[in-house]
């Protein structure tokens, strides 16, 4: 989680305004190059919802990246940063018509949807347009998990196909998410078993799907190391094998978190430090971000992220709180963290591997705090 050298001078400039998000792009590109490599011949769509920075989504279209968007604003961002409509998917299944229009307007041809509703508004406003269907999938593994709100069980989304080949669309294929910062590379084999199944079901009605889209998930190292990305390539093209025998699909991967999280740092500053009791062994860091101003994925502890301290020195247990006022908003109550005994108000805590989905959660406004700065490497 360390950013490159030519991002220091950035690094530096970011400390005389708290909180200040670091983004180095050549770490990025390294990250995809990385997953590019390990599923080589796979389509890899960079989930943009993880960190939209424009010099980030232009070093990405140079370096031969697709597109996973989930918005008009972030078509209209792809777009700007030199990105082709045909590199775009609209992965996100719940849109408004009007969007739907704006995507087909503007050159999108490939939508992902989970209801017969969302079919219809997809036949209306981007006739023709090729389809993924997805269904549901089990999160279990996963720090952040996604397996509630979205997707549909595998014998609706056979139906749901068949629905689409006759109202004009192209059934292209099936979609699933194992979930977010997913630890276990052999989560993903029971979706592909899955759609394996409606891929035969739909063969046996003459509807030949072609791309299996396996999603993202695909963990990066916090506090604690992970599996190298080529085991998940590993286990999920064997995966595949397995159950689509010698008529492999096309596979697509929407990794967001694996490319833009190791290339961000985030400076905070230290507002106060205190104790509950004079007795209280650890005390209270408030810091000057916390899970309004960017660190949602804190809820629950779900994802912890690594810390440096300004100087080394002993150390003591810490209760990581934000600044705002609301009792929700603490870090890590129960995660073991330790900071220097004599760290003081002032003084600047580096947060590691923030450059994803950070600045996209930011609050607007919230107890009037701006949103969170962020600061590109060129």
């Amino acid at each position: 989680m360390t950013v490159t050298a030519d991002a220091q001078q950035f690094l530096q400039a970011g400390l005389d305004q708290t909180p200040c998000l670091v983004i180095d792009v050549d770490v990025a590109r390294t990250q995809y190059e990385r997953i590019a490599h390990a599923f080589a011949g796979a389509g890899v769509h960079y989930a943009v919802k993880a960190n939209p920075e424009p010099p980030l989504l232009r070093a990405l279209v140079a370096a031969g990246c697709q597109f996973d968007v989930a918005s008009r604003a972030e078509i209209d961002l792809c777009l700007a940063a030199g990105a082709s409509p045909g590199d775009l998917s609209y992965g996100n299944t719940i849109k408004k018509s009007e969007d739907i229009a704006y995507a087909y307007a503007r050159g999108v041809r490939m939508f992902s949807f989970d209801s017969d509703m969302e079919l219809d508004k997809i036949v209306t406003h981007a006739p023709g347009s090729s389809v993924l269907c997805r269904v549901l999938a089990s999160s279990d593994g996963a720090r952040w998990p996604l397996s509630r709100k979205f997707g549909c069980v595998p014998e609706m989304a056979a139906e749901l196909m068949k629905v689409a080949a006759l109202r004009g669309l192209d059934p292209a294929g099936i979609a699933f998410h194992v979930g977010s910062q997913q630890l276990h590379p052999d989560r993903w084999e029971p979706s592909i078993a899955t759609a394996a199944w409606i891929f035969k079901v739909l063969e046996q009605s003459g509807i030949s799907l072609r791309i299996l889209n396996a999603g993202g998930g695909f963990p990066v190292p916090y506090r604690t190391p992970v599996a190298p990305i080529s085991a998940f390539a590993s286990a999920v093209f064997d995966a595949v094998r397995r159950h689509f025998g010698h008529k492999p699909p096309s596979l697509m991967i929407e990794p967001g978190r694996y490319i833009a999280g190791p290339a961000g740092v985030l400076h905070t500053q230290v507002v106060l430090v205190s104790r509950k009791s004079y007795d209280d062994e650890p005390r209270w860091v408030y810091l000057d971000v916390g899970r309004f101003g960017g660190l949602a994925e804190t809820e629950d502890e779900a994802i912890q992220y690594e810390l440096t301290a300004p100087r080394g020195g002993p150390t003591g247990p810490v209760i990581l709180a934000g600044p705002t006022c609301d009792s929700v908003d603490i870090l890590y109550q129960h995660a073991p963290y330790d900071l220097p005994l004599d760290l003081a108000a002032g003084e600047v805590i580096r947060i590691h591997g923030t450059g994803a989905y950070t600045a996209t959660y930011s609050a607007v406004g919230f107890n009037g705090l701006p949103p969170l700065r962020t600061v590109v490497s060129p």
